[in-house]
């Protein structure tokens, strides 16, 4: 969760003072030496973010109509239903095994198998507390905790990074899924507001 510039060469020939005090980081994404710098997000940022995502996750749903949960795009993808089962526990147990440094099957398949025994109203239900969930399971973690290196799926990487990439990128790629969904239900009048910002387009003047 940190961020850099690139190095840039300078006009002048002396270019050793460019790097004088860099500390060299490996970005996997993009292999450059960066320089050490202020985070990208702080951790209330990161908590407001995740918060977001539970405000617009629980505006699609809203959305979606009884008759259609049981939507599926093909034979082998997850319902509209199943889908929001899926979200009610993805975020949260991702950062409790985040917290842990490891990935645990047996932690995740007994939260999978409570999420799958709840019907729409609790699985809403179970969005919207995560709301309170984040902050609570963000609070003992520091900057440093943040920085710290953990493997996750057989990748290293620092246990930020894997907060924003595997669950806050996951939360808006999970309800970009159910939006298409509702789209292709015939709710056409969504639209990038609802996606975005978790609100209906306002009505023409």
């Amino acid at each position: 969760m940190r961020r850099g510039r690139e190095l840039r060469r300078p006009s002048a020939p002396d270019d050793q003072r460019c790097i004088r005090h860099v500390t060299p980081v490996w970005y996997p994404a993009r292999p450059q030496l960066f320089p050490e710098a202020d985070m990208v997000l702080t951790k209330p940022e990161l908590i407001s973010s995740l918060q977001h995502e539970v405000r617009i996750l629980l505006h699609l749903a809203g959305k979606t109509e009884q008759a259609r949960l049981d939507y599926r795009p093909t034979p082998k993808q997850r319902s509209a239903l199943e889908l929001l089962k899926y979200m009610s526990i993805m975020g949260p147990e991702l950062v409790k095994a985040a917290k842990r440094g490891a990935f645990d099957p047996v932690v995740w398949t007994a939260a999978e198998k409570v999420a799958q025994a709840r019907d729409f109203d609790q699985t809403v239900e179970a969005i919207a507390a995560q709301t309170e969930i984040y902050p609570a399971l963000l609070a003992d973690v520091s900057d440093a905790d943040l920085r710290a290196e953990i493997v996750m799926f057989g990748h290293p990487s620092t246990r930020g990074a894997f907060l924003v990439n595997h669950v806050l990128c996951g939360c808006a790629a999970y309800r970009t899924q159910l939006f298409l969904y509702l789209k292709a239900c015939g709710r056409e009048e969504l639209s990038t507001m609802n996606l975005w910002a978790g609100m209906d387009a306002p009505a023409p003047a």
